[in-house]
Formats: C-alpha cells, sequence, structure tokens
C-alpha cells in the first residue's frame, strides 16, 4: 500500500537519524518530515478549539517531569529543564501542563524562568488543590480561601495576569464541590481565570461541577492500556470538551509502555516507530478531543515524542493495535 510504503519511509528515516539526533544532527532530520510524509492525509485535525476561544496544537506538553526525583525541589539539571520547555515550544507545543504542586510551586517558577515573555498562543494550564506535605505525600485541599489564594500564587509564580485554564487538581471530599468550585467562579468572574477544568473526575462529578461553574475539560488517567476513563471520554466527546489524558504512555515504573516486553513492541516494529510513538499517534486517533500531554525531561525523548504526530494509522491498523493493546 503505497500510504504504507510512505509511512515506512519516513519513520525509517527518523530511526536511522537517532545518531544524529545526538550530534546536533537533529534540524536537517526535522526539515526532512515534511518532504517525507507528503502523500499521508490526517484523518483528525491536529488542534482543538479548546472552551471555544483557545486554539490548541493537540500533542501538548506535561511538565511534571522537569522536577526533582519524586516530583519534589527543583530538578537536578535546571538549565537542561529549561533547554526542554524551548525545545518544547519549537517544535510547536501550545499547550504546556503544570500544577502548583509539582515541586511543589518550582514547576510553575521553571516555566516562567524558562518562557516569560511568553510567546502568543502559548497556552499553560495549571492545576490547585492537591498540596505536598512532604515528598510523596498528596492530600487534597478543597476548601475555598485555600483554592483562593492557591490562583493568586499560581498567577505570580506564572507572571500571568490570567490563567487560561485552571484545573481543580483533585476534589477534596472533606468539602462540598460546590464549596469549592464557588471560589473559582469568583475568581473567574474577577477576571484570573479564563476557563475551568477537573482532573481524575466522573461523569457524575463533572455533571455536579457543572452547575457551578462552566467545564471545559477534563484530565483524567488514560493511555492505551488503560482505560478506566472510557467514559469520561465519550461524555467529553459528546459535549465536545478537551480530555486531558496524563500518563498517556503509562506513567513510570511498571507502567510505562517504553518497559521491554511490552504486547505492542511487534506492531511498533511493523511501522519502524517505538512503542511510545505508536501509542501517541493512537491516542491522537482516538478521538478529537483527546490532548495527550506527554512529559520527558530528555530533548531527544521529547523530540521522539513530537515525531508522534505524523503517524498516520488506516481505521484497519488502529483497530488491530487497539485489540492487541486490551490482550495485554
Amino acid at each position: 500500500m503505497h500510504n504504507d510504503v510512505t509511512r515506512r519511509t519516513f519513520l525509517g528515516t527518523i530511526s536511522a537519524g537517532a545518531a544524529g539526533v545526538l550530534t546536533g544532527g537533529l534540524p536537517k532530520l526535522l526539515a526532512a518530515i515534511p518532504e517525507a510524509i507528503g502523500s499521508m492525509s490526517m484523518s483528525k485535525s491536529k488542534t482543538f478549539l479548546l472552551g471555544g476561544d483557545l486554539l490548541v496544537n493537540r500533542l501538548g506538553f506535561g511538565a511534571m517531569r522537569l522536577t526533582g526525583e519524586g516530583i519534589w525541589g527543583w530538578p537536578s539539571d535546571r538549565e537542561n529543564a529549561k533547554k526542554v520547555l524551548r525545545r518544547a515550544v519549537e517544535l510547536g507545543v501550545n499547550f504546556i501542563d503544570t500544577a502548583d504542586a509539582y515541586g511543589p510551586e518550582t514547576n510553575e517558577l521553571l516555566i516562567a524562568e524558562a518562557l516569560y515573555p511568553y510567546p502568543k498562543g502559548l497556552i499553560i494550564a495549571t492545576k490547585g488543590g492537591n498540596t505536598r506535605p512532604s515528598p510523596g505525600q498528596w492530600v487534597p485541599d478543597g476548601r475555598p480561601e485555600y483554592l483562593a489564594q492557591a490562583v493568586d500564587k499560581s498567577l505570580k509564580r506564572l507572571k500571568l495576569e490570567r490563567i487560561d485554564l485552571w484545573q481543580l487538581h483533585r476534589i477534596d471530599h472533606k468539602v462540598l464541590v460546590e464549596e469549592s468550585l464557588g471560589a473559582i467562579k469568583k475568581a473567574q468572574d474577577a477576571g484570573k481565570i479564563r476557563h475551568v477544568g477537573l482532573s481524575e473526575v466522573t461523569v457524575a462529578e463533572i455533571e455536579q461541577a457543572k452547575k457551578v461553574v462552566p467545564i471545559v475539560s477534563i484530565q483524567n488517567r488514560y493511555n492505551i492500556t488503560d482505560r478506566e476513563s472510557e467514559a469520561a471520554l465519550n461524555y467529553c466527546q459528546k459535549e465536545k470538551m478537551g480530555f486531558i489524558p496524563w500518563a498517556p504512555i503509562g506513567g513510570g515504573g511498571t507502567r510505562s509502555l517504553s518497559k521491554a516486553g511490552n504486547a505492542l513492541e511487534v506492531e511498533a516494529k511493523r511501522y519502524n516507530v517505538s512503542v511510545v510513538q505508536l501509542a501517541l499517534a493512537w491516542l491522537l486517533q482516538k478521538a478529537p478531543v483527546m490532548l495527550p500531554i506527554p512529559g520527558t525531561a530528555n530533548i531527544a525523548h521529547l523530540e521522539e515524542n513530537m515525531a508522534a504526530e505524523k503517524l498516520q494509522l488506516s481505521a484497519d491498523e488502529w483497530k488491530r493495535i487497539e485489540d492487541l493493546a486490551r490482550e495485554s
């Protein structure tokens, strides 16, 4: 099939150029991409209109990994972390996801250090309401007074006058969600927040939240081998809300899709790509509201992730990969 040959040629170019990436050959490699994929048609739009007014390039960047070990403190190589952020923007990322709990605080500060003054069209989405008393601890705090303060502090750290997308990191079940989001509605009315999103919620919780404030996006754990949030994704599709899958390539440890022995390895080799690239391409074709945010502290991995946007699977290929992942 002609498209298959084109795809293999393109991805073979990327694979063959991997050594060049490490020796400064990446610009030439990237420059060859448009020519290599010229005859490939995209079945899904590469952009999504978040909240009706924010044009998002669908493959974004999750900044959480640009912290110290255990998502605590500053990254060991701060200058490299800033280079990763700048490279992400160079590669077309205009949606960066962070949270006040990453570090805590250091992740937001790092983004401002690396990218302020921000390029036009760059959307920084942050989260609040999940505190970090110590490494390894995540404690929801949905008190209205705490959330109001969290919004103000994120604005200051990010050097923003308004946060384009502020997300409730976790619902605090010790506080009525109406009270938590009531404080966020006030911040929105005051011009501090443009749009509001939620993280790790059920469909019922989304509908409950929407009675207080308009919700434009949901950020739940989701990837090709972990689809517990399928109902939330389907809801987002129906309502034309953005769905931001965290851990889109499995996260760390045993869940990582990059670990050896993954059931998708054979399929990835068929297209001369990595399992990670295959998983990201699958996500992008899963739903037009899907906004994956793969994160990394490594520039070569970042470039590999972004190249996944170019891989186009036919309907039959996509289904075969989905079925294989379900069986794994």
